[in-house]
C-alpha cells in the first residue's frame, strides 16, 4: 500500500487547520505557505473535505476554511479513505463481508486479513488530536 500525495497532504492540511485554529476561517494560502504545498493542490483537496463535512467554508474577505469538528473527531483512517478510497490490501476485503467466491478456499486470505486488521488498528485509532499531542511532545524544551 502506498499513500498518494493527495492523502498525505489532506492529513497535513487537517493537522495544520487543527493546530492553528483561532476560531475563525483560515485562508488556504496560509496553510499552503506553512506546509509548503501549492494552493491549487490544496484547493482540490479541500473540495473533498468540504463535501464530506470535514471542513466548513466561509466566504468573503475574511473567508477560508475551518474544521467542522474538534480534532479528536477525525481519525487518520477517515481522512485517508476519503482521499485514497479503500485501505484494504486486497479488493476482496473492501467490503464488510468478503464477497470473493474463493474466500473459503483461499490459502493466503488470513495473511491479507491480518494485514488489513493491522492497518485499521493504526489508522482508525490515531486522531488529529493524537498527532497534535505527539508533535507537541517532540517540541518540548526540557532545558532550564
Amino acid at each position: 500500500m502506498k499513500i498518494s500525495t493527495k492523502g498525505r497532504y489532506a492529513l497535513r492540511l487537517m493537522y495544520d487547520m487543527a493546530v492553528n485554529d483561532t476560531g475563525s476561517a483560515m485562508p488556504l494560502k496560509d496553510v499552503a505557505h506553512r506546509q509548503n504545498i501549492s494552493v491549487k493542490y490544496l484547493e482540490q483537496i479541500v473540495i473533498l473535505l468540504n463535501r464530506a463535512g470535514y471542513v466548513k467554508s466561509v466566504r468573503g474577505a475574511q473567508g477560508g476554511y475551518r474544521l467542522a469538528h474538534e480534532p479528536e473527531f477525525y481519525t487518520v483512517g477517515m481522512i485517508l479513505r476519503l482521499t485514497e478510497g479503500s485501505m484494504a490490501p486486497v479488493s476482496c476485503l473492501d467490503d464488510e463481508t468478503n464477497q470473493c467466491p474463493r474466500a473459503t478456499e483461499c490459502p493466503t486470505l488470513f495473511v491479507w486479513e491480518k494485514l488489513n486488521d493491522a492497518v485499521k488498528g493504526v489508522i482508525d485509532t490515531i486522531t488529529l488530536r493524537d498527532i497534535i499531542e505527539h508533535n507537541m511532545e517532540k517540541t518540548i524544551d526540557y532545558t532550564i
